[in-house]
């Protein structure tokens, strides 16, 4: 069963493997769609009367918060030390979490299916996917990755099973990810794709990645020992990919 959800500024599409009754895989997909309604509530940074902006305009303290946001807050923290202050979520200024939040949103929802019995399903959220089992068809989920001046053409195409698969780049959204330290738009990498077991962190190693420029194509190869392997296409038309991915099509 296939559905398309408009939220949190994209195009969610859910897929289930028909493993239940009609019935019981709409409650499923339901349930999704309400908890990224949630997040988009919460988290908004165009609302002004999410938990976020308020936070930012002061109406609330720390001790206000919902869980939810205390725990947004201390994996921004955490991932701000991993990354070496490349992934910020003030960057661009005022608390922006949407970095992390997205990949965090669609991990947890794959999670709660997952805890409803539903082991093989595809959630993608504007490029940012998290699969379990197989497809359908009996074989794995195959992903297309855009390639980041063709857009009828792919740079890779990668099978799998259960994992997250994030893209960030310049060529879609334009300068939307700023070095911290420079407080520019980012500048040498066009395209940079993470795949590892949590979409949460996947989403946001690809975007510290593509703040760091060229430098980032060495830090994310450092990563592949954690589980994260990479695909990365630079400015100047270069592909590069961490051994566990394979070459650029």
């Amino acid at each position: 069963m296939r559905h398309v959800e408009h939220v949190m500024g994209t195009t969610v599409s859910i897929e289930l493997t028909p493993d239940r009754p009609d019935h019981e895989l709409r409650a499923l997909i339901a349930d999704v769609c309400g908890w990224l309604h949630e997040v988009d509530a919460r988290f908004s940074t165009y609302k002004p009367d999410s938990e976020v902006c308020r936070f930012r305009d002061g109406a609330l303290t720390l001790a206000d918060l919902s869980a939810d946001m205390r725990h947004v807050l201390d994996a921004c923290a955490d991932l701000w030390r991993d990354t070496d202050g490349y992934f910020d979520a003030y960057a661009t200024g005022p608390l922006d979490p949407s970095g992390y939040v997205k990949g965090w949103s669609v991990e947890v929802a794959s999670a709660r299916l997952l805890a409803a019995g539903s082991t093989s399903h595809y959630i993608n959220a504007g490029g940012d996917i998290r699969m379990r089992g197989h497809h359908p068809d009996g074989g794995p989920w195959r992903v297309g990755i855009r390639h980041p001046w063709e857009p009828d053409k792919v740079s890779w195409v990668l099978a799998l099973t259960d994992g997250a698969v994030a893209t960030s780049g310049t060529y879609e959204r334009g300068d939307h990810v700023h070095n911290p330290r420079t407080g520019k738009p980012a500048q040498g990498l066009r395209s940079v794709t993470v795949v590892g077991p949590d979409l949460s962190i996947a989403d946001a190693y690809a975007t510290a990645a593509l703040a760091m420029g060229e430098a980032g194509i060495t830090w994310l190869a450092k990563r592949a020992a954690d589980g994260y392997d990479s695909a990365v296409i630079t400015d100047d038309g270069r592909a590069f990919s961490s051994a566990g991915l394979p070459a650029a099509v």
